[in-house]
């Protein structure tokens, strides 16, 4: 299981997702460019000592994660076909978020193998990246039984 963060432009967001991914064992992917500098005290503060022990592949662009990638694609998104409360995941899939203000461009939807999405009361756009990551983490762990042992 993977997380992969299509140019991620909230260095707060993206540390807290390398925190989950750190705690629950997950790698992630960054695909560039991203809206911030890596080093910025913002992802440092939100991701503390987390950032070190994390699994992380930094990819400059969506052509050069494509050319690496493996197992299936589940972009989350609102415009998804599929509740991620029923779907089968497998322990091969990566999970796309996309950039916070602006989700992913078409390539890159046509490209995913299912796009999912969190039911939500209606007129609500979305919620934020990290939370919608640590949702369907959990469920996709729950359902392949990969949480980490304690």
């Amino acid at each position: 299981m993977r997380l992969a963060l299509f140019e991620p432009d909230i260095p707060q967001n993206t540390g807290t997702i390398l925190r989950l991914a750190s705690c629950l064992g997950i790698a992630v992917d960054i695909i560039g460019p991203c809206g911030f500098v890596w080093s910025d005290r913002l992802l440092r503060r939100a991701g503390m000592d987390y950032l070190d022990r994390v699994d992380c592949c930094h990819h400059s662009s969506w052509s050069e994660y494509e050319a690496s990638r493996q197992g299936r694609i589940l972009l989350l998104t609102t415009q998804g076909d599929y509740l991620y409360t029923e779907f089968h995941f497998s322990l091969d899939d990566t999970l796309l978020l996309g950039r916070e203000s602006a989700g992913v461009p078409d390539r890159v939807h046509a490209s995913a193998d299912r796009r999912l999405r969190i039911p939500m009361r209606a007129g609500e756009r979305a919620l934020n990246v990290a939370v919608t990551a640590a949702l369907v983490v959990g469920e996709a762990l729950r359902q392949t039984q990969s949480f980490p042992n304690d």
